[in-house]
């Protein structure tokens, strides 16, 4: 079922190209951490850092800024609409990313990439609700599955490229070619994507009216627990990322392997995300996220265990891979179910569930990173407790049950 469109702007865009625009408005965010992760050890040298887990912080900071400044653009949208707003933070993006570039200092560029953060954030907030003005329920849940899917392209090549470029033309360049993407897709975006939001959902921008669209999101029990337990799971895998050169390259070994590594990694997790897309309108996104969760709680569990007798890479990939793919059935059906109460405040509710996953998955994933002690333990304990967290404000959400179908598909 289709929400309906602005009479003013019809659609003409095709659902391929519509999933890429959606990908590729949320990639350049991933590219803003995946890209820069096997230079993080040369920027903390040139720069004069003498804690090598301040490194950490280049991811981290712009993190945590995302997730504070993803409070505002969803509500600017629900007012000017979803184009405008889209494209001001793509201005900004290729502005900050080229202040990045030209940093002397590891303050200075902290404080460009918090602004980059801060000043971006609708171009991870605003692909939810342009998806929530055109569809609802299962259906939503496998537009979302396939922007991640091809989303997911990024952190498969992002470390690769970043190692390349490190390897021909230093880590400034990186912040470069960042400004150069963003550039290419507000062309794209400018020239292709109408405006989504109808005309009779535009809703004024007055601070009463923006707290309580926003206030509405969080006091919604069936939507709550899904907002939060989400943020529980993002924070696991960010304290993954944050950690993962350390973890990877250096516990582990992998060395110039580390980029293929986790570029593995994540092209089984966009294949997972594929599965999802197929099985989600037949099997419900409360039944596959549900089953998922559970899963990655018995993941976690098993890890731990062989991790604290002492394992290798050969070991930590495959488990790491398996939970990330559980992710991949968590995330967009998660999201999806959060987000469908709210069909007029698509914008609002969507910054507010952005500015929980990822303030708090930031400030987790700082935790958890910074918690790092040369082994995986310490991520590995992060994880479970995140499952088991998840799964108590799903059954919150749920009123104590699980696996209930409330959208079946539609035939005929």
């Amino acid at each position: 079922m289709r929400s309906p469109q602005s009479p003013n702007a019809p659609f003409a865009v095709s659902e391929g190209e519509f999933v890429a625009m959606m990908a590729a408005l949320q990639a350049l965010q991933a590219l803003a951490i995946d890209i820069m992760l096997p230079a993080l050890g040369t920027m903390s040298r040139d720069l004069g850092l003498s804690d090598p887990n301040d490194r950490q912080l280049v991811v981290g900071v712009f993190l945590v800024c995302s997730g504070l400044g993803s409070l505002i653009p969803g509500a600017l949208s629900d007012r000017f609409g979803r184009r405008p707003v889209l494209l001001a933070c793509l201005a900004a993006y290729f502005t900050l990313s080229l202040g990045c570039a030209l940093v002397t200092d590891f303050n200075a560029l902290l404080v460009m990439r918090a602004l980059t953060g801060l000043f971006t954030s609708g171009m991870i907030v605003l692909p939810m609700a342009v998806i929530r003005d055109r569809f609802d329920g299962d259906r939503m849940a496998r537009i979302q599955s396939l922007v991640a899917m091809v989303f997911m392209v990024v952190p498969m090549i992002a470390p690769m490229l970043g190692q390349a470029v490190l390897l021909v033309a230093g880590w400034r360049a990186i912040f470069a070619i960042m400004a150069l993407l963003s550039l290419c897709v507000a062309f794209w975006i400018g020239a292709r994507l109408p405006e989504t939001l109808h005309d009779d959902y535009r809703q004024p921008v007055m601070p009463r009216a923006i707290l309580r669209n926003m206030g509405e999101a969080l006091g919604t029990r069936s939507a709550v627990g899904y907002i939060i337990g989400l943020a529980f799971i993002q924070g696991a895998l960010l304290g993954y990322i944050n950690s993962s050169q350390q973890l990877v390259a250096e516990h582990f070994g992998a060395g110039l392997y580390f980029p293929i590594i986790f570029g593995a990694m994540a092209m089984v997790m966009s294949g997972t995300n594929f599965v999802n897309s197929r099985i989600v309108e037949r099997f419900g996104a409360r039944r596959v996220s549900h089953a998922a969760t559970l899963f990655y709680i018995t993941i976690a569990l098993a890890h731990l265990a062989v991790a604290s007798g002492g394992e290798d890479l050969w070991a930590f990939a495959p488990l790491m891979t398996a939970s990330m793919c559980m992710m991949s059935f968590i995330g967009a059906n998660y999201q999806s179910i959060a987000l469908q109460p709210f069909a007029r405040t698509a914008g609002a509710a969507a910054s507010v569930m952005m500015f929980v996953r990822l303030v708090g998955g930031a400030v987790l994933g700082i935790v958890i990173g910074q918690a790092y002690d040369g082994t995986p333990v310490p991520l590995l304990i992060s994880m479970l407790i995140a499952g088991l967290l998840a799964i108590a404000l799903v059954l919150y959400s749920e009123r104590g049950r699980l696996f209930r179908r409330l959208n079946p598909p539609r035939h005929g």
